[in-house]
């Protein structure tokens, strides 16, 4: 067998090996998390169309509720801005969707600057500190909990997860495992750098 193919299954191995690590990652570390009893609960931003909060974003402001409901934290930290196609920011459509569904108003805060999980998660420590909270759960879709939980310790949020998968829509849950692939693989670069 020649050298160059040698190298170049060696290569092909070790890659299959690191996206097989990583996807176990993030697989695991969303099947297995578990909320604690926090302070608040910070929901992360996802599209919203026009004004109304796309099926993922729903469900994970379905799980904030629910969590709120159980006690699990006494305020709702809902994160995200204003992207392209959307009328209100995601914080904004997040509120109302959650006051519509009975929250109460006082308890919902807004974040409605960040346009990334990693703005999402140093603007809501902000509002943390500012409230005097310590401890957070962190809502999002099991997928994007992974990363997540590595922007939040850098971040030194003192937090617990929960994640939700959407059934419905098993197709883009799908892409959202691969797709964190290299995210993660690019947030370990940035964050090294």
């Amino acid at each position: 067998m020649k050298k160059s193919l040698k190298l170049l299954i060696c290569l092909t191995t070790i890659v299959f090996v690191v996206v097989l690590i990583t996807e176990f990652q993030v697989v695991f570390f969303g099947e297995d998390a578990q909320p604690k009893k926090s302070d608040c609960i910070i929901v992360l931003g996802c599209k919203v169309y026009g004004s109304t909060p796309s099926p993922f974003l729903a469900w994970r402001l379905n799980k904030s509720f629910e969590l709120y409901n159980r006690g699990y934290g006494n305020y709702i930290i809902v994160s995200g801005g204003k992207g392209q196609g959307e009328n209100i920011s995601e914080a904004q459509a997040m509120k109302n969707y959650l006051v519509s569904r009975g929250a109460n108003s006082s308890r919902i805060i807004m974040e409605d600057k960040s346009a990334s999980t990693m703005a999402n998660l140093i603007n809501s420590k902000k509002i943390m500190e500012e409230n005097n909270f310590k401890t957070a759960v962190i809502v999002s879709n099991k997928y994007h909990l992974k990363r997540a939980s590595l922007m939040s310790e850098k971040q030194h949020i003192d937090a617990s997860y929960a994640g939700v998968f959407v059934s419905q829509y098993k197709t883009h849950e799908i892409i959202g495992y691969v797709r964190e692939i290299p995210a993660i693989w690019k947030y370990y670069l940035i964050s090294k750098g």
